[in-house]
């Protein structure tokens, strides 16, 4: 068979040209490129610096093979590998490690299709790459041209606690949620608020499920639950300042600014929104609109779906750094103890709280939220974990108190009363029976958390069925 020869010469695109696609840091401006840091596993017979330069290249100008219609234009734009670092510390094992790529700004036209763009270029295709079959994307940054284009949150943690009159004591604040998920009329809901409000709440909100029920009708629902929170307020309840209710206002993003102006018409002094169900362009819309002059609530339903693999997805860390430029005002970052908390929370809640929390140009701070089988006896953890800056949402562990929501609430704010008093809950509850009742009732449920995962529904380590032998 003879031999095909090209008929035509361009410049270079091929995935593995790392002449092309990689530098060394010190000629990445960051000023002019957006980070981002992504952790891989590749082919064994692959290093980890060639698979960066496959993401370069395929994320920006590069292709499998060299196309004719490549110009010198295209090598002027090329993304850059320009930093790896082997898992392996020895340096053996050179096929899984970290791997940063700067994407130059003048690739995305971020004016226009703003956070869309940015995940097109950084995750793309090459996530499905078949020499790469893992990855997670781990850490971004934005320069400062980039940063101008977002407002963030228009509250934010220090507005969220001027609303709720903690500016000055800074505890953390105590969070209600609806329960049962489904099945709760809007007289019901405003019996739970009503009684919450009464024992020391702060803000409450629907559960991720809780929207339009045929039982409880959105706008009569808030309505009734406001009257019930001012009804309380009027009996003494929060002498410190507003409390909120935060009805969701997850739906259709062509829906969804209507809504919320109908939510905020019947009295909404909040909103929640399940952000990564709407994704970001959703809360944008709502987060800088004038006519939204309330803050909103972040749920993070479904991110386990993108976050929980520890090799493949992307970081929770980046998604809520993300919906911190966005416009949330406070979002949900996970526990160290409850039923959604494990040992690798230990390491991840306090990367969270610094991508939400820490300076970044004029975008504000947010609360994080932390929830999942909390319980006045594991408070602490999640505070010593994450700070005072953080919202405690309670479900079961308010309304299953043995003596119904309003004492539940009471114990909630009992015990971190007690942690500002830096006095040990169990000494606390002494003089405290409401505190005392809810330690009783639950001991030490989700409070130890196991080598690898909270499943105390399993019993002890030694009967982990993953480590049982096929006999046993």
């Amino acid at each position: 068979m003879p031999e095909v020869e090209k008929t035509w010469t361009a410049p270079s695109v091929q995935h593995s040209r790392a002449d092309i696609f990689s530098t060394t840091p010190d000629k990445i401006d960051p000023d002019k490129n957006v980070l981002a840091t992504f952790f891989i596993t590749c082919d064994p017979r692959m290093t980890i610096d060639h698979a960066g330069v496959i993401i370069a290249a395929e994320q920006s100008v590069g292709t499998f093979t060299d196309v004719s219609t490549a110009t010198d234009l295209s090598t002027k734009t090329a993304a850059k590998l320009y930093s790896w670092k082997y898992e392996d510390p020895s340096g053996t094992l050179k096929h899984s490690g970290w791997v940063k790529v700067a994407f130059p700004t003048y690739l995305l036209d971020l004016d226009n299709r703003g956070i869309p763009d940015l995940f097109t270029f950084v995750t793309g295709n090459w996530m499905g790459f078949t020499p790469i079959p893992n990855c997670k994307w781990v850490d971004l940054q934005l320069p400062k041209d980039v940063l101008k284009l977002f407002k963030g949150p228009k509250f934010g943690t220090e507005g969220l606690r001027e609303i709720v009159g903690t500016t000055a004591t800074r505890r953390p604040h105590i969070g209600i949620t609806i329960k049962p998920k489904m099945g709760v009329t809007d007289e019901g809901a405003a019996k739970q608020f009503y009684d919450a409000a009464l024992g020391g709440g702060d803000t409450f909100k629907d559960d991720e499920t809780y929207h339009n029920q045929w039982c409880s009708p959105l706008m009569d629902r808030i309505s009734k639950v406001y009257e019930a929170l001012d009804k309380a307020r009027s009996e003494g309840a929060h002498p410190e300042g507003d409390m909120i209710y935060v009805p969701q206002v997850t739906v259709d993003s062509e829906k969804s600014l209507e809504v919320a102006d109908r939510m905020i018409a019947h009295g909404a002094r909040g909103l929640m929104l399940n952000f990564l169900c709407t994704w970001y362009p959703a809360l944008r819309a709502l987060a800088e609109d004038p006519s939204i002059n309330v803050p909103i609530h972040l749920h993070r339903a479904s991110h386990s779906a993108l976050t929980r693999h520890p090799r493949h997805g992307i970081s929770l860390s980046v998604i809520d750094y993300i919906a911190r430029l966005a416009g949330g005002d406070l979002v949900h970052v996970g526990t160290s103890r409850g039923k959604l908390g494990d040992q690798s929370k230990f390491v991840e809640i306090p990367e969270i709280m610094k991508t939400i929390q820490d300076p970044l140009a004029h975008i504000k701070p947010l609360i994080g939220v932390a929830s999942g089988g909390l319980t006045p006896q594991n408070y602490h953890y999640s505070i010593d974990l994450m700070g005072n800056d953080i919202q405690l949402q309670n479900g079961g562990g308010v309304h299953g108190h043995p003596w119904g929501t309003k004492s539940g609430a009471m114990a909630a704010r009992q015990a971190v009363d007690a942690y500002m008093k830096k006095i040990p809950v169990e000494e606390y509850a002494k003089d405290h029976p409401e505190l005392l009742a809810a330690i009783q009732l639950w001991g030490q449920k989700y409070a130890l958390a196991s080598e690898e995962t909270v499943v105390p529904e399993l019993g002890t380590k030694e009967k982990d069925p993953r480590k049982m032998s096929p006999t046993q």
